[in-house]
């Protein structure tokens, strides 16, 4: 009888790892190319133009200013020869204190069409993250890897987080320590 229990046991553990490789390698674990659906929604094609006509009218206004200052400038250039001192200080603490102004306003502009552009490229992930999720739970996928060169992962199943397993065994092994 022990003869026949080793190779049945035998056996049966190639049986269990074979089946546990082959749903391992089953096709519940797929990937999408984020830079490709980024680029191939129309969504994100629809937002980028607005965002652009935007930031084109926030920069035609700096340009303006820039353009009304430096005429300013030319003109001193042109005058300050006829300007008492005073006169000289004066206007030269005038153009001073624009351009101080015309640089704080375009870096304000900047600083709006960063965040115009981190919110509008947001909501664009947000929309292809909330679909992917609702492909995945249809599909039956268990995970679905987002392939941008981060590793993100874009759905996983409750059943794939094994984060909490990880963690306990981390901490387990650290305190060992």
């Amino acid at each position: 009888m022990n003869k026949l229990t080793l190779p049945l046991a035998l056996l049966a553990l190639i049986i269990s790892i074979g089946s546990f490789f082959h749903l391992q390698s089953s096709s519940d674990q797929v990937y999408v190319d984020v830079n490709k659906l980024l680029e191939g929604y129309n969504r994100t094609k629809i937002v980028r133009a607005e965002f652009e006509a935007k930031a084109k009218t926030l920069n035609a206004n700096v340009d303006s200013l820039m353009t009304d200052w430096q005429k300013e400038i030319k003109t001193y250039e042109k005058e300050r020869n006829s300007m008492t001192s005073k006169e000289l200080e004066l206007k030269q603490q005038l153009l001073a204190n624009k351009q101080q102004q015309i640089n704080n306003y375009q870096q304000a502009i900047q600083k709006q069409i960063q965040e115009e552009d981190q919110k509008t490229t947001q909501t664009v992930i947000n929309d292809i993250n909330d679909y992917i999720k609702e492909y995945g739970k249809q599909k039956g996928y268990k995970i679905i890897f987002g392939a941008s060169g981060t590793g993100n992962i874009m759905y996983a199943s409750d059943g794939a987080d094994l984060t909490e397993e990880v963690l306990i065994g981390l901490n387990k092994e650290f305190e060992g320590k």
